[in-house]
């Protein structure tokens, strides 16, 4: 088998190969006899139709497909033979054939990126330390509440924080718009989720009185018919009902699980959990400044099959989350791009730390991680015998754990400062990167 190869671009080749043609008759001839032995032509038993039979009815389909299958097993005999390393399969256009003479065809790919991973020396992160304190605690008991207020109906005009029960009718211009009108529904004054101006004006309100009210509509509203516009709605309020926050009891325990221990079980529990997010939000952070810094050290070209892949993924996820009426495929590319790049890049980049610095996943570090995950459910035994059956599960929490060892590396060399924040601080979602 001749090979050559030429190098088109920083990633593409062109490889050019040729097969004998004695092993382009070795296989001809190979199916030709597997045929024999089943081929079924009239006046003759099966299995003693004369091979010059044969021959004449399926030697074209048979050289066809020796040809196919021939050029599939060469292409990667030849990349292997030539230490190539395919990003994706390959455009083949085989030459005029003629039988009786060798095969010649060729192959257009692209390889992955050759390169080492550095500059992390100049990579700066800033690593944020920060605990519960009994303020944290207490305020989260207070944001537990308010998430479980319940509201009860009372006889006065309406305040800020009360909900409404409301029917209403909009109007611009004296006709009713699409949209505008509702009955018996539930609003909390306050809320922000009307217009502007249109909670304001039924504070003071009482059960039984009706309203009309004229808040505008937004310059930026979503329905351009509709933005910048004066509207006029009729309000019927039926009921006023103020916010009772729940007691911290038993039956307000049990709701999150908690049947033991009371006040104070009830507040280790909640301070445990709140210790989970923060350890996870820094690790988080961390983990972002480290991604970042490797991609501003280390620009990569990226292979066009690698990033069409990925772009095809996010179409699928933004159909799967979106939902709608529409194909993967009608999604417009270039609204995943950026996003796709950012992460073949960052995966190639992974991968290569990995093999630079021979990580292996540390076995003790996925049984803490399964463990930590566990520890948010009720029976964390199970949990963590559920993830040691499931071999699909395991892997991913591998792989999970190797880009924490990953990122442990990057730390060892990078330029790390710590700052001490508040909890509040430091669980603040950070402006995520935009591919992520």
């Amino acid at each position: 088998m001749q090979v050559s190869v030429e190098s088109t671009s920083a990633l593409e080749r062109r490889m050019t190969v040729g097969v004998p043609v004695e092993r382009i008759e070795t296989e001809v001839n190979k199916r030709l006899q597997q045929t024999a032995r089943r081929a079924k032509v009239p006046g003759f038993r099966p299995g003693k139709v004369p091979m010059s039979v044969i021959r004449q009815r399926y030697e074209a389909s048979a050289r066809q497909e020796a040809l196919g299958d021939l050029i599939q097993e060469t292409f990667y005999e030849a990349v292997v033979e030539q230490k190539l390393n395919p990003a994706g399969a390959p455009a083949v256009e085989p030459k005029p054939f003629e039988k009786g003479k060798d095969l010649e065809y060729v192959a257009t790919f692209e390889v992955f990126p050759e390169f080492q991973v550095q500059g992390f020396e100049s990579i700066a992160i800033e690593r944020l330390q920060a605990e519960v304190a009994d303020a944290d605690l207490d305020n989260m008991l207070d944001i537990l509440r308010k998430q479980n207020t319940r509201f009860e109906a009372v006889e006065r005009a309406a305040e800020s924080g009360d909900q409404l029960n409301i029917d209403f009718v909009g109007k611009i211009d004296g006709e009713a718009f699409a949209g505008g009108s509702a009955k018996g529904t539930q609003l909390v004054l306050g809320s922000g989720r009307m217009i502007p101006g249109f909670e304001d004006a039924l504070v003071g309100a009482k059960a039984g009185e009706e309203r009309v009210i004229n808040p505008t509509f937004p310059e930026d509203y979503q329905n351009l018919d509709l933005a910048g516009k004066v509207a006029e709605f009729s309000v019927t309020v039926n009921g006023v009902s103020a916010p009772q926050l729940p007691e911290l009891n038993e039956e307000f325990f049990a709701q999150f699980g908690v049947k033991d221990g009371g006040l104070e079980g009830f507040r280790a529990e909640v301070r445990k959990n709140m210790e989970r997010e923060l350890r996870q939000a820094i690790k988080s952070k961390v983990k972002n400044q480290v991604m970042d810094g490797l991609l501003a050290a280390n620009p990569i070209e990226v292979p066009k099959a690698l990033l069409g892949n990925e772009v095809n993924r996010l179409r699928v996820q933004a159909v799967q989350q979106f939902g709608g009426n529409i194909k993967p495929e009608q999604l417009p590319a270039e609204l995943f791009e950026e996003q796709a790049k950012r992460r073949v890049v960052l995966g190639l980049i992974v991968a290569e730390v990995v093999k630079q610095f021979e990580l292996k996943p540390d076995e003790e570090r996925v049984r803490e991680l399964i463990q930590e995950m566990a520890s948010a459910y009720q029976e964390p035994e199970q949990v963590v015998a559920w993830y040691y059956k499931n071999d699909q599960q395991m892997n991913e929490v591998r792989s999970v754990v190797l880009e924490e060892q990953v990122v442990d590396t990057v730390l060892q060399k990078a330029n790390v400062t710590d700052k001490a924040v508040s909890y509040e601080e430091a669980v603040k979602p950070a402006e995520a990167p935009k591919a992520d």
